[in-house]
């Protein structure tokens, strides 16, 4: 197995232990230490970097967007959405592709400037105009792939904005959440220059930037001004460091260096919880799959080669591995969702069954099944990677593939699930290992829908299906939410019978934190919610 990245990660990672700042318990009062499975920091211009760890850390707490997610309550269910910038929209009668957006009164950013029409609209041409001088191209291939169906813009007065689709979507507000807004004032101010921002950068969230030293760590502060006096931030800062070794991490926390990591080491559970620190789980949307290329030159082309990759993984053994912080994933979502359907499949370890369907797909002990795949040595939401991926080689090589893996580093692997087909950024490969999450319908057409194609979104594995993008398609103009769980559910059957990926497990987001870090109560979402916590 090829490790091209990861040993240079890990020995950053283990530098920086050894030279955390703000280390002492008086510095660490009231500034929380966390430490993230990113081997970088985000990006700080208000589109992170590092996918979605990037945007849980450095982007939704001091960059907002127009639609937010519902973090801070009902945590016993899924999150929704809610008002952010926007305090309401609603659909133009007249047209299904016109959303209109009244945006909140009262808000400025960290720099003093207030929110209008004409912010957003800079905003949106930063992500979608290449033609804006303003235009930044890296935060755009990020945007653009996360909101597909963006299509242009209007202003209606100062504090209205109605924004076009491509095609009818009765879930764009939910896609929404991933358009953070940045202040057009502190562009103008640094020079307008986007380097010059990351440095000084300026949102309206509950905490501001308030120091970034590349490769080392960022540091929040509270936000005093904060437009929402129920949203304000308890903790005086929020200090970041990547760390992409679970060791390492576990490290930081017993030494007191850091006071939360992500991920912990599944196998140190339960000396962390006898020594007194807090472990946090909760089922949540969010899956760790392989995702499949299944153009018609694949090997992965044929679904019963695919169907058989499913029969052959042993997702008990790796539950086992990561002690119980996962659930096995027989389709994208859990068997207990709404949305789970009647497929014809139901994937468990068989792997007799494994080697009969590739027999009938023309595969056999002299004619295995090639296949190539990506992974990560670390990255949000991406487990014990390397680990699993060896597990799943030998489960799959057991039954007649002959699978190879190359591991790269996050950000690397983030890249590549952006690029179009035949680019060399995707290494040649025939499955990633990608995370992902699965709030709502807009990620049921962002991962699966034939229009969805790199680099107009992330399906990444150029899987189409007529029948399947016609419930999505009728989903998107659907707005009865019993309706759209009935067409989802119809949806899910051919997910799980055509297989476009190798369903591994759901993750129960697992985090671990000193015992005198208070007030978090973990949302079902992969965003989480910092304005209640306090240190003791």
């Amino acid at each position: 197995m090829k490790r091209r990245s990861l040993l240079a990660g890990l020995g950053m990672a283990a530098g920086l232990l050894m030279a955390l700042p703000y280390a002492t318990a008086a510095q660490a009062q009231g500034n929380l230490r966390i430490a993230m499975t990113v081997a970088d920091l985000p990006t700080t211009t208000g589109m992170p970097s590092q996918g979605g760890e990037g945007m849980r850390f450095v982007g939704y707490p001091v960059f907002e967007p127009l639609v937010a997610w519902e973090l801070r309550r009902n945590t016993d269910q899924r999150a929704g959405v809610g008002p952010g910038l926007a305090s309401s929209w609603e659909l133009d009668p007249a047209d299904n592709n016109r959303w209109i957006f009244h945006l909140r009164e009262g808000v400025r950013f960290h720099d003093g400037s207030p929110l209008n029409a004409d912010v957003v609209i800079w905003n949106l041409e930063r992500f979608w105009d290449e033609q804006a001088p303003h235009f930044e191209s890296a935060a755009a291939g990020i945007a653009q792939g996360r909101v597909p169906q963006m299509s242009h813009w209007e202003k209606i007065d100062d504090m209205t904005v109605a924004i076009h689709t491509k095609t009818p979507s009765s879930y764009f507000p939910q896609g929404l959440t991933q358009f953070p807004v940045a202040s057009k004032a502190q562009y103008e101010a640094v020079g307008s220059d986007w380097a010059a921002f990351a440095a000084s950068p300026a949102g309206t969230g509950p905490f501001r930037i308030a120091e970034v030293v590349p490769r080392q760590y960022v540091r929040l502060e509270r936000n005093d001004d904060y437009w929402d006096p129920e949203g304000k931030a308890k903790l005086d800062a929020i200090t970041l460091y990547p760390m992409p070794d679970p060791n390492t991490r576990l490290a930081a926390l017993r030494s007191g260096q850091v006071d939360w990591i992500e991920a912990p080491p599944p196998d140190a559970i339960p000396g962390l919880e006898a020594a007194g620190f807090t472990i946090s789980m909760k089922i949540y949307p969010h899956i760790w799959p392989y995702i499949f290329t299944v153009a018609e030159d694949s090997p992965l082309h044929d679904a019963r080669v695919r169907q058989a990759a499913n029969y052959a993984v042993d997702r008990e053994g790796l539950v086992h591995l990561l002690n119980n912080t996962v659930e096995p994933a027989s389709g994208f979502v859990p068997e207990s969702d709404v949305s789970y359907g009647n497929p014809t499949h139901r994937y468990t370890y068989d792997p007799e069954k494994a080697k009969a369907l590739l027999a009938e797909a023309g595969y056999g002990p002299g004619n295995r099944v090639p296949m190539k795949v990506l992974t990560s040595a670390s990255g949000g939401g991406q487990l014990l990677p390397v680990a699993m991926a060896q597990i799943i080689q030998q489960n799959l090589n057991a039954v007649g593939f002959d699978v190879t893996v190359e591991v790269l580093e996050w950000g690397q692997l983030v890249t590549a699930f952006r690029q179009e087909i035949g680019s060399d950024i995707r290494e040649g490969a025939d499955a990633m290992n990608m995370s992902l999450s699965f709030p709502g319908p807009a990620e049921w057409s962002r991962w699966f829908h034939g229009s969805n194609e790199p680099p107009v979104g992330s399906n990444w594995g150029y899987w189409k299906n007529a029948e399947y993008d016609a419930i999505i398609d009728k989903v998107g103009v659907t707005f009865d939410p019993d309706e759209v769980d009935r067409l989802l559910a119809e949806a899910h059957a051919i997910l799980v019978d055509d297989a476009p990926w190798l369903y591994v497990v759901h993750d129960k987001n697992p985090r671990a934190m000193a015992s005198n870090v208070k007030g978090f109560e973990p949302a079902q979402s992969w965003y989480q919610d910092f304005t209640g916590i306090w240190m003791e």
